[in-house]
């Protein structure tokens, strides 16, 4: 009979006899925390540092897509083998070349070498986030799959979130090299943390479903499709929106809306729009607890359209800033709901199949992305680059939701 209180997750496998699910739980935490500060630090700015190396709009999204691709390549795998392996290591390991990395983005000098690092760093996060999920997801008890998860994905959309504030603050003051150093600092404070506190762990299972069986999975086929198209539009605002605020923008019918926001009013906007979405992990993800998962799902969805649709329109700053708080909420409602069903369904596939998959969709939405609408941005101009992601989104409510109906989650 289990020796824990009821609602409180069992114990993890450790190697650490006194581990505890609340002390493991608070070290994934701020370490995920410190080490997405430090990457939203450099997301909203990556951009203008890629133009002042010769960047078209399509190299920017080529830049962007690396990243994704090396995660989409390396998670499935790295996921698995943290089922069988352990943890820890990949974690370790992971934060130890983010630490690197910060350092290397000083030192490219070309687009080409832009997009190694990013490539590179890429990797790292493949052992990282997905790993830290797979962790957290093993002591959620049944039942309260979004309330644990809702919780644990605060440290990443917090980081992700105060990171673009904190990113355009020091550049404005302090320059681009600082930007990549304090991003350094982050990854090294999330490295000691894991390195002196997170115990040893096992995972749950001695065997792990590979990538194609975990995609045939029932319930994390229609998830993983939202996860793909969500990050359609996730990714126009991380990456297309500095560029339509930084400068006047040219509406299809000759207006010409004018921004010309500074670095740190940038990240305001980008930092709001995340936190929004971190705010309601907790509470939304008890929802999913209680109501339709599909739903939720639906309405985020929605919501994240109607707000691409209107932003290109908008002038001001308080208008726009209010809008991308409306998208974060979009993607608050929907995305506790998704990592709920993904945790249901890793409890057979093994968790870190699972979030590896789940984050593997995220990445081939934005290796998708960045070039798609860049070259579109190239060819017609911005306007069109949030029209083509709102129809995204569009597509992706009505398409989950038949795809749903038909697996019978919905």
């Amino acid at each position: 009979m289990s020796s824990h209180p009821p609602g409180t997750p069992p114990e993890p496998h450790t190697g650490r006899r006194n581990a505890s699910p609340k002390r493991i739980f608070s070290v994934l935490f701020a370490s995920v925390f410190s080490a997405t500060l430090g990457l939203g630090i450099i997301v909203p700015l990556l951009p203008f540092y890629a133009e002042s190396l010769g960047a078209t709009g399509l190299w920017i999204g080529i830049i962007f897509s690396g990243f994704a691709l090396s995660r989409a390549i390396f998670m499935p795998i790295i996921g698995r083998l943290s089922d069988l392996k352990g943890r820890r290591l990949f974690l370790l390991a992971g934060l130890l070349l983010y630490t690197l990395i910060s350092v290397a983005y000083i030192s490219a000098t070309s687009v080409e070498i832009l997009t190694m690092v990013r490539m590179l760093h890429g990797f790292a996060s493949a052992m990282v986030i997905p790993v830290a999920m797979a962790y957290a997801a093993d002591f959620s008890p049944q039942g309260e799959e979004g309330k644990y998860m809702g919780t644990f994905m605060i440290s990443m959309f917090l980081g992700l979130g105060v990171g673009p504030l904190l990113g355009g603050v020091i550049r404005d003051i302090m320059g681009m090299d600082a930007v990549f150093l304090s991003m350094a600092v982050f990854s090294a404070f999330a490295l000691a943390i894991c390195a002196i506190f997170l115990p040893e762990a096992e995972g749950r299972r001695k065997e792990s479903s590979s990538l194609l069986q975990t995609v045939k999975n029932r319930m994390l086929r229609p998830v993983l499709f939202f996860r793909v198209a969500h990050a359609f539009g996730r990714g126009t605002l991380m990456v297309f929106v500095p560029l339509l605020v930084a400068a006047p923008a040219l509406l299809p019918d000759g207006a010409i809306v004018h921004h010309g926001f500074s670095a740190t009013e940038i990240g305001i906007i980008i930092s709001a729009s995340v936190l929004s979405t971190a705010f309601l992990q907790r509470s939304c993800g008890k929802l999913a607890d209680r109501y339709n998962k599909v739903h939720l799902i639906v309405i985020g969805s929605l919501i994240d359209a109607v707000a691409l649709i209107i932003l290109p329109f908008l002038d001001g700053f308080l208008p726009i800033l209010a809008l991308a708080l409306f998208f974060g909420f979009g993607s608050g409602i929907a995305l506790p709901a998704a990592t709920s069903f993904v945790t249901i369904a890793g409890r057979k596939t093994g968790q870190g199949a699972a979030m590896g998959a789940f984050n593997t969709a995220m990445s081939i939405g934005m290796i998708t992305a960045p070039p798609l609408f860049g070259a579109i941005l190239d060819s017609f101009g911005i306007f069109w680059v949030f029209m083509a992601s709102a129809g995204v989104s569009l597509a992706n409510a009505l398409l989950f939701y038949r795809m749903s109906v038909a697996s019978g989650i919905g």
